[in-house]
C-alpha cells in the first residue's frame, strides 16, 4: 500500500501591518499549522517580531518597496488586487486565507484546495462605500474618480469571490453579507476570544469605575460620538486604541475622558477587570472587542447591529441603542446607570464558551478534513 504524502499548506492573511482582532484570529490559524509558510501584502517587522516570531513570511511586491513608502501602502489600493494575484502559491496542496478584503482573490491551481475564512466582505466596495467616500472628503472630480475606483473594486471583489473552494464566514451576520454580495454559501465558524483566560491574573474584587472603549480610532469606528456623549454625561470614559482619529478626539474630549494609546494584554485585560461597562458604538460582523468584555463579567452598551446582536443578550448582559448619535448612545448609557448591578455576570461568562479556542480548532479541522 502506497503512503499518501502529507499534504503542503500555506496560509494568507491581507496585510500583516496593526494589530487587531482578524490578526488575533490568524494567530489561531498559524498555531494549526506551525510549519505552514505565510503569504502576505505586507508586513511590519515590529508586529511580526512581536506576534509571528520565527514564521516563514513570504510578502507580495508592496514588500520590496521603500520603507517610507511601505509607511503609506494605502495610496497603493488600486493595486492590491494585482498585488495579491501576484502570491506564487503553485507548490501547496492546501491554502487557508485569512480575508477582510483582498487574501480570498489569490489564484491557485486547478488541485489546491482553497479554504477562505471571511472576516467580513470588502465593507468600503459594498454597503459601506457612501460613508467610505464621506470619510475620504471625496468631493468634485476627486469623487468622480473614487466612484470608478469603487465600481472597478466591486466587480474585482465579486470574482474573487467565486476563487476559493469554500468559504467560512466569523458570524451569521457575515453569513447573510456573503450571500447577499456573493451569491455563495457559507459556513459559519465563530472566532476564538482568548484574552480572559490567557491573562487570569485579578482578584476578581477589582473596583470598577469607568466606561471603555476599545478600538482603532477611525470614523468609521464611531468613537467621536461617544466622546460627546461622555462630554455631555461627565462620567469617567478610557479609551484604548490608536488610530488617525486619534488627535482629533483628544482635542474635543473633556477632562473626564482618558486616552491610553495601545496597550498590551495584560494591562488591556486590566482596564476590563476595572470597567463599569464596554461602549460598543459601530456596526461590527463580529465584534470581539464585545465578546472579550463579556468573557471579564463587563456589562456591554451596544449597537444592536451586526454580529453583536448573536453575542449580547439585552437587558441581562447589558443595554443596546439603534444608533451611533451622541444622544442615543448617552440615553443607552442612562439606561444602564438605572440597572447597573443587576446583570447576570455568570450568564455573560458562560454566553461566551462557544468562542474557545478548542471550539475553533475543532470546527476548522472538520473543515479541513471535509474538503
Amino acid at each position: 500500500m502506497i503512503e499518501s504524502k502529507p499534504k503542503k499548506v500555506a496560509l494568507v492573511h491581507d496585510f500583516l501591518v496593526s494589530y487587531g482582532g482578524a490578526e488575533r484570529v490568524f494567530q489561531e490559524l498559524c498555531a494549526l499549522y506551525p510549519e505552514a509558510p505565510i503569504y502576505t501584502l505586507l508586513a511590519n517587522p515590529e508586529l511580526v517580531e512581536g506576534h509571528f516570531k520565527n514564521r516563514d513570511i513570504r510578502t507580495s511586491w508592496l514588500g520590496r518597496l521603500p520603507r517610507f513608502l511601505q509607511k503609506r501602502y494605502r495610496l497603493f489600493l488600486p493595486f492590491f488586487p494585482a498585488a495579491v494575484e501576484s502570491l506564487d502559491l503553485r507548490e501547496f496542496d492546501l491554502v487557508i486565507s485569512s480575508s477582510g478584503a483582498w487574501s480570498k482573490g489569490i489564484i491557485t491551481r486547478l488541485h489546491t484546495t482553497h479554504i477562505a475564512y471571511l472576516h467580513s466582505p470588502m465593507r468600503y466596495a459594498w454597503d459601506y462605500h457612501e460613508s467610505y467616500l464621506t470619510e475620504l472628503g471625496a468631493r468634485g472630480r476627486r469623487s468622480i474618480l473614487t466612484r470608478m475606483l469603487m465600481s472597478y473594486l466591486r466587480i474585482w471583489d465579486r470574482q474573487a469571490a467565486e476563487r476559493p473552494d469554500v468559504l467560512l464566514a466569523n458570524s451569521h451576520y457575515t453569513q447573510a453579507r456573503i450571500a447577499k454580495y456573493y451569491r455563495r454559501e457559507a459556513t459559519v465558524i465563530y472566532p476564538p476570544v482568548t484574552l480572559a483566560e490567557e491573562t487570569e491574573s485579578g482578584t476578581g474584587s477589582e473596583k470598577r469605575h469607568h466606561f471603555l472603549v476599545v478600538s482603532r480610532l477611525t470614523k468609521s469606528k464611531q468613537v467621536m460620538a461617544v466622546v460627546e456623549a461622555f462630554n455631555k454625561l461627565g462620567l469617567p470614559l478610557m479609551v484604548v486604541g490608536t488610530g488617525p482619529e486619534e488627535v482629533n478626539l483628544r482635542k474635543m474630549a473633556k477632562d473626564n475622558i482618558t486616552f491610553t494609546g495601545f496597550l498590551a494584554d495584560t494591562e488591556l485585560a486590566e482596564r476590563y477587570r476595572t470597567a463599569r461597562a464596554l461602549i460598543f458604538p459601530s456596526e461590527e460582523d463580529f465584534g470581539m472587542v464585545a465578546v472579550e468584555a463579556l468573557s471579564f463579567g463587563v456589562p456591554v452598551i451596544g449597537l444592536e447591529y451586526g454580529g453583536l446582536s448573536e453575542t449580547l443578550s439585552d437587558g441581562r448582559m447589558g443595554e443596546t441603542f439603534h444608533s451611533s448619535a451622541p444622544e442615543i448612545i448617552a440615553e443607552g448609557v442612562r439606561r444602564f446607570l438605572e440597572k447597573e448591578g443587576t446583570y447576570d455576570m455568570t450568564l455573560m461568562k458562560e454566553s461566551v464558551t462557544k468562542f474557545s479556542r478548542e471550539q475553533f480548532q475543532k470546527e476548522m479541522r472538520a473543515a479541513v478534513e471535509k474538503f
